[in-house]
């Protein structure tokens, strides 16, 4: 699909800020760090090192933010032809692609270097892992097939194992349970966002399964699978000793809810249940980040 570039009306001072500031996608990035603070607070225990824990919000948000500046660039084409993106920075025609590109390896150079200088070499490698399955895997991936979104999954799961790293300097069994958490997190929670923006998809030529099976039955049972294995796999922190009672109580009503609302949009698929769905995933990954958090300090 090729689109013609838009012509270009560069903007200076406070416009340009705003420009550079949504390339980061603010609202992603945060969550990313919210994540990473999350390992690295569970990764450490009683004893975290608030120093480290700072550098290591730092470099993820860093990461994240030049992900997604690299993803503005790399799908410029793509945004102008849907309705909620055409208005980016870049198909708008206020900025040129190439502010893209040094914003995005400037952040995550910088990022990937913080990591590296002030916590531990496997963050930084994580995070290097992420920001490359991201925006060269992932982003391509999904012109070409459904299976997309899984892959996608995979960089969205790492910030907390990246957390973890730069507490520990290595990898366990608890990093990998924080992982799962979030890998099967986002397939409700992308589900969600694909059904309601499904015409957009299309008119993009994006491959999301509410594109390739329109009457959105396949991404309502895709949801329940995922959440359904998101209630057993949320306990495994309390399973492996690096939470406790407290957390399992507020892991499982929360993945409970979640799933919930995953069955509701399969008994009724349409915009009123999953935006519920969307709203339920939401609220679940910060209270569950919150109630790991304050299990492992209290």
């Amino acid at each position: 699909m090729t689109v013609a570039e838009p012509a270009v009306s560069t903007r200076r001072g406070p416009g340009r800020f705003r420009d550079i500031y949504e390339l980061t996608k603010p609202r992603i990035t945060f969550l990313v760090a919210v994540t990473a603070a999350m390992g690295f607070v569970v990764g450490s225990g009683a004893d975290v090192d608030w120093i480290e824990f700072a550098w290591t919000v730092i470099g993820t948000a860093l990461v994240s933010a030049g992900a997604s500046a690299f993803n503005h660039h790399g799908e410029r084409a793509v945004d102008a032809l849907m309705e909620r993106t055409r208005n980016r920075p870049l198909p708008s025609g206020r900025m040129r692609p190439k502010w893209a590109m040094a914003v995005g390896i400037t952040a995550s150079a910088a990022g990937i270097a913080a990591l590296g200088w002030r916590t531990s070499t496997l963050a930084a490698f994580l995070g290097l892992v992420a920001l490359v399955s991201y925006v060269w895997v992932y982003t391509p991936l999904k012109r070409l097939s459904g299976i997309a979104t899984l892959v996608g999954a995979v960089p969205g799961a790492l910030p907390p194992v990246m957390g973890w790293a730069a507490a520990r300097g290595e990898l366990g069994a608890g990093a990998w349970a924080l992982f799962g958490i979030l890998f099967f997190w986002q397939l409700p929670h992308f589900m969600a966002i694909a059904w309601m923006c499904r015409d957009d998809y299309a008119r993009a030529g994006l491959q999301m399964l509410p594109v390739i099976a329109p009457d959105g039955r396949s991404a309502a049972r895709q949801a329940v699978l995922y959440a359904a294995a998101l209630v057993p796999v949320s306990l495994l922190p309390t399973v492996l000793g690096v939470a406790g009672w407290a957390y399992l109580v507020a892991g499982l009503v929360l993945s409970l809810a979640l799933l919930g609302a995953a069955v509701g949009f399969l008994r009724s698929v349409e915009e009123r249940t999953a935006k519920r769905l969307l709203m339920a995933s939401v609220f679940y990954l910060p209270a569950l980040c919150l109630a790991l958090v304050l299990d492992r300090v209290t």
